[in-house]
């Protein structure tokens, strides 16, 4: 069997007034993502972590903030298009492992809807999906609440 592990890091500011999305699902909050996209930090390490399983670059070189097409898009549409690259035809997704670090709002409410939509877009098992949410304990802009950071995780294996 041949397998690949791929690891993706993301950070996005945090400013009032934005919407905030991560992992697909929108959360109720007083602030949101800077970004030209949706914001949604959460797939955008997960897309890093894809795209490193196959040595692909990043999605900063796919969809890059310069392309109007992008702007305001939905994360999951990346997401799905990264699964669909040609390079991606004979690999399925195993496991994904992401950790959310951010001060407030609270995510434990919204872990098992983001698990089941992050799944969806994959094609596995909500079971295989795995979200967990921390803070800094006020430490850092992240406890500061200037920002968010992710760190996402993926296995896949050649079918």
């Amino acid at each position: 069997m041949d397998f690949r592990i791929g690891q993706g890091y993301d950070v996005h500011a945090l400013a009032e007034g934005l919407p905030m999305v991560l992992g697909g699902v929108r959360i109720p909050s007083q602030t949101g993502f800077v970004a030209h996209s949706d914001g949604d930090v959460a797939i955008h390490a997960l897309c890093d972590a894809l795209l490193g399983a196959l040595a692909l670059g990043d999605i900063g070189h796919l969809f890059p903030d310069t392309v109007e097409r992008w702007k305001g898009v939905d994360s999951t549409e990346l997401l799905a298009a990264v699964l669909a690259l040609p390079a991606y035809r004979g690999w399925a997704v195993v496991n994904a492992d992401i950790t959310i670090a951010l001060q407030a709002p609270k995510l434990a409410p919204h872990i098992g809807a983001m698990r089941s939509r992050l799944a969806e877009v994959m094609g596995i098992s909500p079971d295989r999906v795995s979200v967990k949410a921390t803070t800094t304990e006020r430490l850092g802009f992240v406890g500061r609440r200037e920002g968010c950071e992710v760190w996402a995780i993926v296995l896949i294996e050649r079918k």
